[in-house]
């Protein structure tokens, strides 16, 4: 695997600048796949137009928009969610049979403007980013019930009958739980939007609670009906 990593720290990363973000970015569509500022998703790239986009995107800023379709698929044409977030490609890797296995690093989220004419067959949008600035600066966890909600998580990892080590639960930071929880639940297209949009932390947390009480709810009343 050839890593960037040593590109893309942590200072690096808050040292992106508003101004200084590019006007417009290539767009990969792809429902149920939720990326968050700090988040980590990693996507394997098989189509030969997100082969193209990968590669354009390594020879400029390496940034690229991840956003979802609001149908159940991302064909040409296909109506988009105004609201998506830019990933830095941090690691790479090419298999034997031509994939690229990329992680993005999530950077800010950006509201879509104009579509651009396309690019080696991927879609590329003129970019707003004013009303995520916040994103760049660290999350304050202030006002988090965090008692709550591990309360809240341990019901839901029990009614699927998921493993937790709670040691390692309890010592993360909640902004680095809730982002990572919220990118991995199965919630859906539409669920995962909403948290997408959440203004803050707070309000993330808030509604992450909320949907992981009603899959927990939900669980439990399907378990007890089969029995």
């Amino acid at each position: 695997m050839v890593n960037f990593h040593h590109f893309c720290s942590l200072k690096d990363m808050q040292s992106y600048k508003i101004e200084h973000l590019p006007e417009s970015l290539p767009i990969f569509p792809l429902a149920g796949a939720l990326l968050l500022p700090s988040g980590k998703l990693p996507l394997n790239i098989f189509e030969p137009r997100y082969l193209s986009m990968v590669r354009d995107a390594l020879k400029t800023n390496w940034l690229i928009g991840m956003i979802q379709p609001k149908h159940n698929g991302a064909k040409e044409g296909d109506h988009l969610y105004e609201v998506g977030c830019a990933g830095k490609v941090v690691s790479l890797a090419e298999t034997e049979d031509n994939h690229f296995l990329i992680t993005l690093s999530g950077i800010i989220r950006f509201k879509t403007k104009q579509e651009l004419p396309p690019q080696n067959g991927y879609r590329k949008f003129q970019i707003g980013w004013e009303p995520f600035q916040a994103d760049l600066q660290p999350a304050s966890e202030g006002g988090i019930d965090r008692e709550n909600f591990e309360k809240v998580l341990r019901q839901y990892l029990e009614s699927k009958n998921i493993p937790a080590k709670w040691e390692e639960i309890t010592n993360t930071p909640s902004s680095s739980l809730v982002t990572s929880l919220a990118m991995q639940c199965p919630f859906t297209v539409e669920e995962k939007q909403a948290l997408l949009e959440a203004q803050s932390l707070i309000e993330l947390t808030n509604l992450m609670t909320s949907l992981l009480t009603m899959a927990a709810d939900s669980n439990a009343t399907s378990s007890t009906s089969r029995h």
